[in-house]
């Protein structure tokens, strides 16, 4: 589904997973500025969109994921996951409820899969699902924006900025009061910089909430019973993930970044060395220059050189060893 703000002066669609909008404007640097300094917004309207409506709706959620929202109290930001049997990361949820509805927005394309599989668990509960993409669209308002969210179906307030739901209509309106346009790639910076871990870039078949810093965001340890459960409960207590999230400062004179997939391993071993893990996602930061997730065994000393590919670089933990 094509964007409107993709007509804009400068605009340079993206590829891959976030393909449909625009990866920038013209100047990446000056769009991370513009969203580190509180102004403008992010296109996210290639993100699929749920709805979740009638009286049993929180309850029944409440039993799916791994976020306590039972008593979600309206305006409320959460993130939450649905997980395989054995604990696996198979979904990512961004919602918030407004009284009447729940909205989620999701990974792009992930949007069919989660709705059959509420659907195929409603049984007796008094809940309607949709699948809202068509109609609505994330925007993204930094933190510190003071643009008006009027016209916004639902806003979802967060530490780093705004989720607004609009309708599809309202993207072209945009610019009128929301500031300077930024794409998906300074927006990709930010959320590296902070180690917020995206589906599909930080997890793969076998991730586990652990391994990515997801407990403490998307997990309640203390709620009752959902599907993946006794994974999250024995390795929090009694065991160690077997991988875990780094964030990576990267040699500033290489050229390329390290795509996703990339390999990791020690400095001191070269090129020869054996694999650690990979790089989930990189960036170019406008202060930090370059910079990386990767995901790599637990037991890699954390004051370690590494080198994704052929970059060398320094880790930040993220989660402990």
């Amino acid at each position: 589904m094509k964007s409107p703000l993709l007509d804009l002066p400068g605009a340079v669609p993206s590829e891959g997973a976030d393909a449909g909008v625009a990866a920038h404007y013209g100047n990446i640097f000056r769009e991370q500025r513009e969203l580190a300094a509180g102004r403008g917004f992010v296109d996210l309207s290639h993100r699929g969109v749920l709805t979740v409506t009638g009286a049993d709706r929180l309850s029944w959620l409440h039993l799916l994921l791994t976020q306590h929202v039972s008593a979600l109290p309206p305006g409320q930001a959460a993130d939450a996951l649905v997980l395989s049997p054995n604990g696996h990361v198979e979904h990512a949820l961004y919602l918030v409820d407004d009284g009447t509805t729940t909205w989620i927005h999701v990974e792009p394309g992930t949007q069919g899969a989660l709705l059959a599989y509420l659907d195929s668990m409603r049984f007796f509960y008094r809940v309607e699902t949709a699948d809202a993409t068509d109609g609505f669209a994330v925007v993204h308002l930094p933190a510190g924006s003071t643009a008006s969210a009027v016209g916004a179906a639902v806003v979802r307030e967060l530490p780093y900025g705004r989720d607004l739901f609009l309708p599809r209509e309202e993207l072209g309106k945009l610019t009128a009061g929301y500031g300077p346009a930024a794409g998906v790639w300074a927006y990709e910076a930010l959320r590296i910089e902070g180690h917020r871990p995206r589906l599909g870039f930080e997890t793969d078949h076998r991730t586990i909430p652990h391994e990515v810093d997801w407990l403490a965001t998307a997990v309640h340890l203390q709620k009752g019973c959902y599907r993946g459960q006794e994974t999250v409960a024995r390795v929090h207590n009694l065991g160690r993930p077997p991988r875990r999230l780094v964030f990576l400062h990267l040699d500033g004179t290489e050229e390329k970044l390290p795509p996703h997939g990339t390999e990791v391993r020690l400095a001191a071993d070269g090129d020869g060395g054996r694999a650690l893990g990979f790089v989930t996602s990189s960036a170019r930061h406008h202060e930090l220059g370059p910079i990386a997730l990767a995901l790599v065994k637990r037991n890699t000393p954390v004051d370690a050189v590494l080198l994704a590919g052929t970059v060398p670089g320094t880790q930040d933990v993220v989660v402990p060893q």
